[in-house]
């Protein structure tokens, strides 16, 4: 059978260890890793590998022998407990050797789990898994994450449910991170509030939320667009040095500033504008966006975009001239224009 939804992500954290299989597919492998490892701790626990009640095959080791997934499921493991034989990046071409180990599946024997890439509604391997009423099929689609997944997260991290502005900002974190790097920094946030008994707060997510490259290039963007040019140079040399090249600096200063220009140019003023940003912001980093728009205006934020308009096309071109100081002079221009 076929499982979707809400369904789908209560089997994940709640699988029946009666069912002879699952297949977990999806174009996503750091979405399907995820759900996989969520599965098997279910039903193994963390020491089920240890135990040796886990036993991983490979789908290329399957291919060279076809009976390492029979043995699996019928071997008889030292330890007592739930058993399962997990059968990695499996495809089509796999589905006549699976479908024999099924067919052969009795209670009792390991549960197998299955995990592919992203297959069709025609795949043979998902219509040997479906076609069992005790097998599990469950596909995994870049849809992007919505706010019950959130407080699921939360819920199976044990952090209490925060206001809507920080669950807002959650939202926000899960629609920009990997699945995993999201669960990872759900889980830093509850160690982060352990014995505080505190509301959670968009200041508790930013101290533990991954630190992106970007974060210094959004440095200098911030001292650009608030005319601090006597201290550009020392942070310029520091992006240099951690190999951040002009071109990138100039596509970062460009999505800054049109970012700044639809704020800026929206009819119910800045706040407005900014409440309208996709994907949203919130907290300080929303404040300095409205503070930066007023001080610009649309007008001068067009005429930064000209200017950007016009490095960013000599920094892809032919020219001899220095990429590094083209793209401080205009940077420079745009600091003193802040100013005016």
């Amino acid at each position: 059978m076929k499982l979707t939804g809400a369904a789908a992500n209560n089997y994940f954290r709640q699988p029946d260890p009666s069912h002879m299989a699952l297949l977990i597919f999806g174009a996503d492998p750091m979405r399907v890793a995820d759900k996989r490892q969520q599965v098997i701790n279910a039903l193994v626990g963390p020491q089920g590998e240890e135990e040796m009640r886990l036993t991983r095959i490979n789908a290329s080791d399957l291919r060279k022998d076809p009976a390492m997934l029979d043995d699996a499921i019928k071997a008889q493991g030292f330890f007592p407990g739930h058993r399962v034989a997990f059968v990695e990046d499996a495809t089509d071409g796999l589905s006549k050797v699976i479908a024999a180990a099924l067919a052969d599946w009795q209670p009792g024997d390991a549960q197998v789990v299955i995990t592919a890439a992203q297959l069709t509604a025609k795949s043979a391997l998902r219509k040997v898994v479906e076609g069992y009423s005790n097998a599990v099929s469950i596909g995994l689609y870049d849809d992007p994450p919505t706010m019950a997944d959130v407080e699921l997260a939360l819920k199976d991290a044990g952090v209490a449910p925060p206001d809507r502005d920080v669950m807002d900002a959650l939202l926000a974190l899960a629609n920009s991170l990997e699945p995993g790097d999201f669960r990872q920094t759900i889980e830093k946030v509850s160690l982060y509030k352990r014995g505080d008994e505190s509301p959670l707060s968009i200041a508790d997510i930013t101290a533990n939320a991954p630190q992106s490259a970007e974060v210094d290039v959004d440095d200098v963007l911030d001292i650009v667009a608030t005319g601090q040019a006597d201290q550009l140079g020392p942070l310029l040399r520091n992006l240099y040095a951690q190999g951040v090249t002009p071109v990138t600096l100039c596509i970062g200063a460009m999505r800054h500033f049109r970012r700044l220009h639809v704020v800026a140019s929206d009819p119910g003023g800045p706040a407005a504008g900014a409440g309208r940003l996709r994907p949203p912001v919130f907290g300080p980093r929303r404040d300095k966006i409205v503070r930066q728009a007023g001080q610009w205006g649309r007008d001068r934020l067009e005429k930064a975009l000209t200017a950007l308009t016009d490095v960013d096309l000599q920094l892809r071109s032919a020219s001899t001239a220095p990429q590094n100081a083209l793209m401080e002079r205009t940077l420079i221009r745009l600091a003193m224009m802040a100013r005016r």
